[in-house]
């Protein structure tokens, strides 16, 4: 019956003219886990990117199954963009999220385990080691661990406990001498998230890992005594993190206070998955089953000789005994915009010249610079910036703490509805608060996603505003690590264009027009649509036109059906989407001239790029927005042009380098799959995670993309 239903969703799902965001995400996921199955990466890379792929389920479950839920639950209606209803959609995802646990398991336990040792180290349990290894780790047990374990009993007489979100739990079922099968209990011991997840036994040639479970598995009798153990099951739960904010009156009380209060409700919110080792008591799944309301296909089986939570990998990976086994990557390069980095103070290369910076090829240290220097200079005035997620130790931080000491104007909106990222900015924007500058906690239901900053500097009764425009946030780490696309500059145009949006973020402003700046929600979706739909007009009247789009995501329906005209005007569209895209690509009548390709490897494709011919003509962007509805209609972005001939065209390089790439680029089929774009015979391997770091002012100069 199961196997019939969910034919007829396969037909529903592919008669749609557009792709459903979950299933489509979950494709981007196999494509990370792809990357762990790389010949060419060492052990602990393969590592690396199956913790990412766990990483990134967790964050799914807790909030696109957890949406789901808020429908399923409360009764309300909802329409996949493939054309399901929630419960017919909630079992195919929850069938492909099945599938994806299997090979991420078999992954694991074919390719992984057994490799391990060839690296110098090996994941074991406790029974393999020798007496002395057994001791120390008894030992161990008994003074870090035990004293923070606790055996929560449920029973008549103790209410249902709280477990915590993606912790490991035993569930042991026990039961006193001579009682009946009837009256066993249930009891849950959580390991704490502090205790580190391997114990790790360092010899000779080899460092052994135990799992944490596995020390408390082989003690936990000390938990229960005199009562016999009829099972020990280990399982870890995955509640609904989705939550949305009420507008508050009160913005500097009522909405942070709503912000803690939505934070606790993640840690208690209903359970949406459960990972469970097999062997497990049935008579404890089903009392979860039924206490959770949740079915057989959210509770996903670990095999024993396997291990739940692969986040926990992190902990090999960082190992600094393997830190030279780890893939280097070679150092930043100057910007092609500023050939003289470091030779020059950065107010005074910044009046002459704007500078593109191609993170992380390009370092973050002119903006960091940048700031740092306005802090301590005497004829700065100003600095206004926007902040969505910062490093742990952010130097950003800190210079602004020391400007608003040294008596400048600082304000500051700190997004505190950054996901995952609330209490961290919450706890951060309370520094600067206190220390004089104008903190803005977000903007009512909106959440601020722009990265600008403007710094006003005064010299000789002459005002100069300094302004950086990005794709990427304000952080030192993910600058390492993502690619991102940030201007800074003194053009006077985009100057006023920033000025007018501060005023907008931080008084009660609203401009009737910015020059080289596009903005959401007001008018973002309907121009690129215009532009959308002039080079469709361009195409019909035998004129020269092209699309070419770099983004993370592709979900608005109204740019997809843009798009799909623009296809069947006879335009190319050529689609960087690393992520979700739930346009359809190559279906005939439809979107024959579109191209979509992803990009998945060494880094994380983040740099928004949208550039259009326009009769060559061009028009060319970056920013921070995706083509997201949330992007669109729930979040303040902005996409600023770029005019210059030189930095355009370093834009342009970024796209026409990400089209060549034949190692980390997926071409995405018609059906929504995504197959290896592999070199042609007459062609050679093309890197743009390593090219990147080779390109020259030549390359970029002779760029063409039609």
């Amino acid at each position: 019956m199961r196997v019939a239903s969910t034919d007829k969703f396969n037909n529903i799902i592919e008669s749609s003219d557009l792709v459903s965001r979950d299933l489509s995400w979950l494709k981007f996921n196999e494509r990370v886990l792809d990357q762990s199955k790389k010949d060419r990466r060492s052990i602990f890379e393969k590592l690396k990117f199956l913790a990412i792929t766990a990483s990134n389920l967790d964050e799914f479950f807790m909030i696109r199954v957890g949406s789901l839920y808020n429908y399923l639950d409360y009764e309300k209606e909802r329409v996949d963009y493939s054309g399901l209803r929630e419960e017919p959609f909630k079992m195919k995802l929850m069938l492909e999220c099945q599938h994806f646990h299997k090979r991420q398991q078999e992954h694991f336990l074919k390719n992984l385990l057994p490799n391990m040792s060839e690296s110098g180290f090996i994941l074991s349990n406790v029974k393999n080691l020798d007496a002395d290894e057994r001791d120390y780790i008894k030992s161990y047990f008994m003074k870090a661990v035990y004293p923070m374990l606790t055996p929560m009993v449920f029973d008549g007489y103790r209410t249902f406990p709280i477990l915590m979100n993606k912790l490991l739990i035993f569930g042991v079922v026990t039961l006193a001498p001579g009682d009946k099968k009837e009256n066993r209990k249930l009891s849950f011991v959580q390991i704490p998230a502090n205790i580190p997840r391997f114990f790790e036994v360092e010899r000779e040639d080899m460092v052994v890992y135990i799992p944490i479970e596995e020390v408390i598995r082989e003690n936990i009798v000390s938990l229960f005594r005199n009562v016999n153990i009829e099972s020990i099951n280990l399982f870890r739960i995955t509640r609904n993190g989705d939550f949305t904010l009420e507008e508050s009156e009160d913005m500097d009380a009522n909405f942070l206070e709503e912000v803690k209060r939505k934070l606790n409700e993640r840690k208690t919110g209903r359970v949406v998955r459960i990972e469970i080792e097999e062997g497990y008591s049935k008579w404890m799944i089903n009392l979860l089953k039924e206490r959770w309301n949740i079915q057989d296909d959210s509770i996903f089986k670990v095999e024993r000789s396997s291990m739940l939570d692969f986040t926990g990998l992190w902990q090999v990976i960082g190992n600094r005994r393997f830190k030279d086994k780890l893939p280097q990557m070679p150092s930043p390069v100057p910007p092609i915009s500023y050939p003289q980095e470091g030779t020059e103070d950065i107010f005074h290369v910044l009046k002459n010249r704007d500078i593109l910076l191609h993170h992380p090829y390009n370092n973050i240290d002119p903006i960091l610079d940048l700031i740092e220097k306005a802090a301590d200079d005497p004829t700065v005035m100003a600095i206004k910036m926007t902040i969505y997620r910062l490093a742990k130790d952010s130097r950003i931080t800190k210079a602004l703490l020391r400007a608003a000491e040294n008596g400048k104007h600082v304000s500051v909106l700190f997004e505190v509805k950054a996901r995952f990222d609330e209490e961290n900015n919450i706890r951060e924007a309370k520094k600067l608060q206190k220390a004089g500058c104008f903190v803005i906690y977000g903007i009512s239901n909106l959440k601020t996603h722009t990265k600008l900053m403007l710094i006003v500097k005064k010299d000789d009764n002459f005002v100069t505003r300094f302004v950086h425009l990005g794709s990427g946030n304000y952080n030192e780490d993910t600058s390492r690590l993502y690619t991102d696309i940030g201007l800074l500059t003194t053009n006077e145009v985009l100057a006023n264009d920033v000025s007018e949006f501060f005023n907008v973020i931080t008084g009660h402003s609203m401009p009737t027009v910015y020059q080289n700046l596009i903005t959401a929600p007001r008018d973002m979706r309907n121009q690129l649509i215009e532009f959308i739909e002039q080079e469709a007009e361009n195409a019909r009247n035998g004129l020269p036109a092209g699309i070419f789009i770099k983004v993370n995501s592709l979900e608005d329906s109204e740019i997809i059906y843009a798009l799909y005209r623009a296809s069947q005007s006879g335009v190319p569209v050529k689609l960087i989407i690393r992520g979700i895209c739930c346009l359809r690509p190559g279906r005939v009548g439809l979107s024959e001239n579109i191209e979509v390709i992803s990009l998945v490897g060494d880094f994380l494709e983040h740099s928004r790029i949208y550039h259009f011919h326009n009769n060559g003509n061009t028009r060319t962007y970056a920013g921070s927005a995706d083509m997201m509805v949330r992007s669109f209609d729930k979040r303040l972005e902005s996409l600023f042009r770029i005019e210059d001939n030189l930095l355009e065209k370093q834009l342009m390089n970024i796209l026409a380098f990400n089209l060549r790439d034949n190692v980390n680029a997926y071409r995405m089929l018609e059906d929504g799959s995504y197959v290896l774009k592999l070199p042609q015979a007459d062609e050679e391997e093309f890197n743009v995670h390593k090219a990147f770091f080779d390109v020259t002012t030549d390359q970029v100069m002779d760029v063409r993309l039609i």
